[in-house]
């Protein structure tokens, strides 16, 4: 991709001479002669002044070599880049994410992400939203996925996604069948919600203040397999996203409402890498992965 002049310059200007330059190529002199004439001819100017048998640059000539220095700098950084994408196959990724998401959404993704990439291992991390932004800044993790992440220089967003909460309800549920409900609706049934230190029991408390509803759970937990096998069991209703019943759903376990009205709730999902990091070929691949399943599923689940 580039050609066999611009190196054979470079070893010129650094060697001094064509003879030493051909000795460290490991060509004949004259092969590195003729290449530095026809470039001086292609240019129409010389390139070097031959002074008591040391060669040394022309006005022209420094012109030419901060030009081929850039080039072979920047050929030397694509083959590092492309042997690090080649690398990728292999390697080890760390994800920290809530334990919602490590339970539904993750299992698969990783899944089929070890089908494609059978060489890398991935590490899955099921942490608080605080101590996901704090293993991300700390470098603990390659990426960070999580509901609400609050804001931080140290973080990166690389993908961001708005989901709406709806009611959760099991198949015949007087609310299953219908195409949406509204909040008001579902404080006529037992509701089981996650509990008051989740980010999404924060948006959900706000919903009900804005409609001025009144809410006495009949049981809470911040575990949401608990809350959903709850449900299953006949113990209630539920307000969740659909990320959250990903599998339940796909089974035909629980169902999935939506809610109408203004000013729905809704949880802001991000995937986000420290900011002063570089991601390696592998975590990039991952993150690539995961905004385009999300992506997916954003517009086939609501």
């Amino acid at each position: 991709m580039h050609a066999r002049v611009l190196k054979y310059f470079d070893e010129v200007v650094r060697r001094g001479s064509i003879r030493k330059a051909a000795e460290h190529l490991h060509v004949a002199p004259t092969a590195v002669n003729r290449q530095i004439l026809e470039l001086e001819a292609e240019l129409g100017a010389p390139l070097f002044d031959r002074i008591n048998r040391r060669l040394r640059l022309t006005p022209t000539g420094e012109m030419v070599l901060a030009h081929v220095r850039a080039t072979l700098r920047d050929y030397q950084a694509l083959g590092e880049r492309i042997e690090e994408f080649k690398g990728a196959r292999r390697g080890r990724i760390t994800i920290a994410a809530t334990a919602g998401l490590a339970g539904a959404l993750l299992p698969s993704l990783v899944h089929d992400f070890r089908q494609r990439y059978p060489g890398i291992a991935v590490s899955v991390n099921d942490l608080t939203i605080a101590e996901i932004v704090a293993a991300v800044e700390r470098g603990d993790c390659d990426l960070g996925l999580g509901y609400d992440l609050a804001a931080s220089p140290a973080l990166r967003r690389l993908a961001v996604s708005e989901w709406p909460i709806g009611a959760v309800v099991v198949p015949g549920h007087p609310l299953a069948g219908q195409p949406s409900v509204l909040l008001s609706e579902c404080v006529g049934h037992p509701l089981i919600l996650p509990a008051p230190v989740l980010s999404i029991r924060t948006i959900l408390d706000e919903a009900f203040a804005r409609h001025a509803i009144e809410v006495t759970p009949v049981a809470e937990s911040t575990s949401m397999a608990f809350i959903q096998s709850l449900v299953i069991q006949g113990g209630g209703m539920a307000l969740l996203n659909p990320l959250d019943i990903m599998e339940e759903r796909q089974r035909g376990a629980l169902v999935y409402v939506p809610l109408r009205g203004h000013d729905l709730p809704r949880q802001t999902l991000v995937l986000a890498a420290r900011t002063e990091a570089t991601l390696s070929a592998a975590a990039e691949l991952m993150a690539t992965d995961i905004g385009a399943t999300l992506a997916r599923l954003f517009s086939t689940s609501l």
